[in-house]
Parts: structure tokens; C-alpha cells; sequence
């Protein structure tokens, strides 16, 4: 890269355990080889045999001896994943890795326990995983309760994946959403209260009415209202796939924002369904996310044809320099972004619904069976982890402290494994801010980035090592509220440079000078493994090399990895 500086990792590892995690330089139980299962507690043994029937765990000790201790990358590489209890922290928090939108048997769609969402998520490395079946009529009067129990167990049993209770909001006038709330002896009462009262599936509440954005907005301030009460400790809500119908209007995204800025925080920057634009063994696969949509009579008249696609990956809204989400920063007000898996049944699976599955009677199917059809590759899902990935700076291994990152912005996200560790920070004044945060510095003051990227080490699900190849800084300018509660554009913010990641090893640091804090800015950063550019929608002077256009029914994931992270805001004083 230019402007590198290879060097150590700037913050001393530390090796605490808190919430029962293992010992300094200890591997967990079930991962130690060397220990013969006879000696193993249940729970223990459990989780090995899972991890040995996924083909994630050998049976050399040699090859385990390292896993997860930090710097022993070749161990490591076994599994591809690092042992929660020995993750460090970087620039002051624990990173944890998690996902905000999974179905269940819950789901009029899904096929999977509780139990099976969250090993996984745990075996592909995620510290945190949102249960979000579908809202509805049998959601509402069956599921909110009747999966709590399942929530309560997999809590239980996978101590070191922390696992929130969450549906999937049918939004009124608008898409889907993630509300999740933090665990607490309210948690099924509050949730299904807001799904009963707010819920768009309820009659005549989905269509795109004055009204019924109202009640999408009612419906986030009592969330904010069971917060602010104590009747749950705090709740969040994610628009889901937001551009993938046209259907969440600008207007609509500002207004849950501005109703309720410390419940609705975002929205999901890539969507989940990413095996969906493979190939089929009987013809071409679906648009990858399932972005394969027109403008319907529901869409907002002013979203272009080109936003019912994905970009690398990526929802057009957050794909797009200078487009909606930058015309949101550019407002000065926190707007974030996520991926996720959008797990319903995954490319691959050899399961099927269980025997005698009765949803519209029990609001479940039955637990699933092998299916010996052999492995379904018309699936658009992966699994939690496998793929996509949240990271989160947290204090702490805590559901407040994801909660509290989330809200915070302190997110990057990125696809395949691309990246191994990111921590960025902005500089002026004497101060420094992470992702975001809102840097205030006297006027004039020399504003610095800098980036400490760590490149894949290890292999990703797919057996290969992604190769980072390039860092892009996009900058904006902060000009205020919208005049127009539709507008789609930012046109002050734009590629400012990108930096070449080639053969880039370890951790990394860039610096870059950003000249003077003469007026509000903010900046945000995004990279890829190189394979697919295209000039952005606004032309060569805004984004001359971005992703490109998803081709629908062959865009295979793994060839078009992409990282984004969320903005740092700067502010003369």
C-alpha cells in the first residue's frame, strides 16, 4: 500500500476471560485434541462431534495445538476461524463478528432449530447471531413465545455465541426490518406487543399510505418508549434489504431515523441470499440477494432501474458514491450499515422439513431430517459466518456492549473473509475518533487518517485466501438537513484516493493527510479483492473504479469480495 507502515500490533494482547471463557493459552475443551472425549463434559463433547461431522475439526493434535492463540496463523488455518476466548482487542474494543437477520422453523420459509443457526454461526466464527422470523399472523399468536424456550437453550448450550430474540418487521407502507431487543424477562412480551400493534402484515397496514408510514413511526418510538420505561434494557431496529423493491422510499428512511435515532440506526449495506446469483445444475441462478426486481405501482417513482440490483455484493444504496446513503451522512446524522445472511436453507443443504410440518396450525414446521435427494444447489443462503460478516467494537463480550457498537456505528463489514482485522481512526487537534465517531477540532486544524488493515491469513469457506488489492477513501462534505425528504443525492462526496494492497502481509498501517478542517466533512472507506470494477453511477469524476453491476443468474460471491465501514464525522470549532 502506499503510504504503509509495517509494524506490530500497537495494543498489547489481553488475555482476560471474562463470562467464563478459558484460561490464557488455553484452548477450549472441545477443540483440544488431545483431550480423549471420554474426558469430556457433555456439553463439550456435543459441540466436538459437531464441529468433527461439519469437517471443521481434525482429529490431529498437532494441527489443533495453536488454534485461536493470537499469531498462530497456520493452526488456525485448520478451521478458519479464532477462539472467542482468545480474540485481542483492537484500538481499545473487542471486534465480534455477528449477524442481525436469520429464519428459523419459526418461519413460514425457514427449515432450521434455533440450536442449528447458532452453531453454525458459532463453528464460522461469530460472536453474536438476531433470530428474526418472519412477522405474522401465526408469528404473532404462536412463534414470539413458543421460540423463546429454543433461544433460552441455544443460549445455554453456545455460552460463547450470544444469541438475541428478534423478528423480521413487516414495515408499514415499507420492507423488512430486524428488531431485536436485549434479553430480559420482557423480551417475548415486548416484541410481541409491537409485532401485534405494528406489524404491516396486519390488515390493510402494508400498503404505501401516509397512515401507515405513521404507524412505522409510532411503532419505533415504543420501542424507544420500552427502552426509556425499563420495560426491556434497549431495542434496535435495521432496515432489511432496502432497495431490493423500491419499496422504502427516501422520505420513509428519514423519518423512522429522525422518529426514533436511537432505536431505527440503519440498514443492511449488503443484503443476505448471496449464493442466490450462482448457478443452477438445471440453468442460471437468481439475482444475487435476490435483487432481480422491477419498479412495481408500491416503488418509489424516483429509485432508477439501476437500484433493484446489487453492486459486488452490495444494495445499490450503500454501493452508490454519492448516492442515498452518502445523501444521509452528508445530513450529518448516523445512518449505518450491516450484512448478514438472511439465512432461510442453505446452498448445499441435504435436509428437508421435518415429517407432518403443520405451520398455519403450530407456527413451526417440524425439526429437520435428512433429505436424501443429496445436496439442494438451487438454495440462495449460507450459513451464519460462513460468508458475510458484521464486526462490531464492543467494551466488552456483552449484548450491550454489541448493542451499544452498533448504535455507536463502530462497524465495518466485509464479504468472504477479506480482511482479518480493520481499525480506523480520524485525527485532529490533538483528539482522535473511531468509526463513527464526531471529531470536533479548532478551524484549520490538520486532519489525519489512519488506517490499520490486517489482510486475510487464512483460508475463508470456500478454501482459498481472498486477496485484498485495493483501499478506496470516499469523502463528503456535511451540508445539513435535506431540503427534499427524497433526496437521493450527495454531490460533494466522491473517491478523494484509493490506496494499492497488493501483497500487503500483517497488519498495516496507512496514513493520510486530509488537509485542513476548514468545514464539516466525513469519510468513509471501502476495498476489494480487485476482480470486478466499473465506473459508479455518477461518472468517473465521483467513483472511477467501483463494483460492478451483479449479472443476474451468474455472480458467483466468492469472485467479488468487497469491505465497507461505516463513516467518522468532523466538525470545525
Amino acid at each position: 500500500m502506499s503510504h504503509d507502515h509495517p509494524h506490530d500490533h500497537p495494543h498489547p494482547h489481553d488475555h482476560s476471560h471474562p463470562h467464563g471463557h478459558a484460561h490464557e493459552g488455553a484452548l477450549p475443551e472441545a477443540l483440544d485434541v488431545r483431550v480423549p472425549d471420554a474426558e469430556l463434559p457433555p456439553r463439550a463433547l456435543g459441540r466436538r462431534r459437531f464441529l468433527q461431522s461439519a469437517g471443521l475439526l481434525g482429529a490431529s493434535a498437532a494441527a489443533m495445538t495453536g488454534l485461536g492463540v493470537a499469531g498462530a496463523a497456520p493452526a488456525a488455518a485448520a478451521t478458519g476461524t479464532v477462539s472467542r476466548s482468545h480474540r485481542p482487542p483492537l484500538g481499545g474494543f473487542q471486534w465480534l463478528a455477528g449477524d442481525h437477520h436469520t429464519h428459523t422453523q419459526y418461519s413460514s420459509d425457514g427449515r432450521y432449530r434455533v440450536l442449528d443457526q447458532v452453531q453454525h454461526a458459532n463453528a464460522y466464527g461469530l460472536d453474536w447471531l438476531v433470530i428474526t422470523d418472519h412477522g405474522s399472523a401465526q408469528h404473532t399468536r404462536i412463534g414470539v413465545e413458543r421460540v423463546n424456550p429454543d433461544i433460552q437453550q441455544a443460549r445455554a448450550l453456545v455460552k460463547d455465541t450470544l444469541t438475541f430474540q428478534g423478528l423480521e418487521w413487516n414495515i408499514p407502507a415499507a420492507e423488512h426490518g430486524t428488531v431485536f431487543v436485549h434479553p430480559g424477562a420482557n423480551e417475548v412480551a415486548v416484541l410481541k406487543q409491537f409485532e401485534l400493534d405494528y406489524d404491516g402484515s396486519g390488515a390493510g397496514r402494508g400498503a404505501s399510505t401516509p397512515e401507515n408510514e405513521a404507524l412505522a413511526q409510532r411503532g419505533l418510538v415504543f420501542l424507544a418508549e420500552a427502552k426509556s420505561s425499563k420495560r426491556v434494557q434497549d431495542a434496535l431496529m435495521l432496515a432489511n434489504h432496502p432497495a431490493r423493491r423500491g419499496v422504502d422510499s427516501p422520505h420513509e428512511i428519514r423519518g423512522w431515523r429522525d422518529a426514533a435515532d436511537r432505536i431505527a440506526i440503519g440498514m443492511e449495506g449488503a443484503p443476505g441470499h448471496q449464493a442466490a446469483g450462482l448457478p443452477t445444475p438445471t440453468g442460471p441462478g437468481a439475482g444475487r440477494g435476490f435483487y432481480d426486481n422491477g419498479p412495481s405501482a408500491a416503488s418509489f417513482p424516483g429509485y432508477p432501474l439501476e437500484s433493484y440490483r446489487t453492486y459486488g455484493g452490495f444494495d445499490w444504496m450503500t454501493a452508490t458514491v454519492g448516492g442515498l446513503w452518502d445523501s444521509l451522512l452528508a445530513e450529518g446524522k448516523p445512518w449505518w450499515i450491516t450484512a448478514n445472511s438472511d439465512n432461510h436453507v442453505v446452498y448445499g443443504d441435504t435436509s428437508q422439513r421435518g415429517p407432518g410440518s403443520d405451520f398455519a396450525t403450530n407456527g413451526r414446521y417440524e425439526d429437520p431430517v435428512y433429505d436424501p435427494r443429496g445436496p439442494q444447489l438451487t438454495n440462495g443462503d449460507y450459513w451464519p459466518g460462513f460468508y458475510s460478516r458484521t464486526h462490531v467494537g464492543s467494551v466488552d463480550f456483552s449484548y450491550q456492549g454489541v448493542m451499544d457498537g452498533l448504535r455507536a456505528g463502530r462497524v465495518w463489514v466485509d464479504h468472504g473473509g477479506l480482511l482479518e482485522s480493520l481499525d480506523v481512526r480520524l485525527r485532529a487537534g490533538g483528539k482522535e475518533v473511531p468509526l463513527g465517531g464526531v471529531l470536533t477540532a479548532p478551524r484549520g486544524s490538520a486532519l489525519t487518517l489512519v488506517v490499520t488493515a490486517t489482510p486475510a491469513v487464512r483460508p475463508n469457506w470456500s478454501e482459498f485466501v481472498p486477496k485484498l488489492a485495493r483501499v478506496d477513501l470516499i469523502q463528503g462534505a456535511i451540508t445539513g438537513p435535506a431540503a427534499d425528504r427524497d433526496a437521493l443525492r450527495a454531490p460533494r462526496t466522491r473517491v478523494r484516493g484509493s490506496f494499492d494492497a497488493r501483497g500487503a502481509t500483517g497488519p498495516t498501517t496507512i496514513t493520510r493527510s486530509l488537509g485542513r478542517l476548514d468545514e464539516p466533512t466525513y469519510v468513509r472507506l471501502r476495498g476489494s479483492d480487485g476482480n470486478r470494477y466499473a465506473t459508479g453511477l455518477y461518472g468517473a469524476s465521483v467513483d472511477p473504479s467501483g463494483p460492478a453491476l451483479d449479472v443476474v443468474g451468474d455472480a458467483d460471491p466468492w469472485l467479488d469480495l468487497w469491505f465497507y465501514t461505516n463513516p467518522i464525522f468532523a466538525y470545525p470549532v
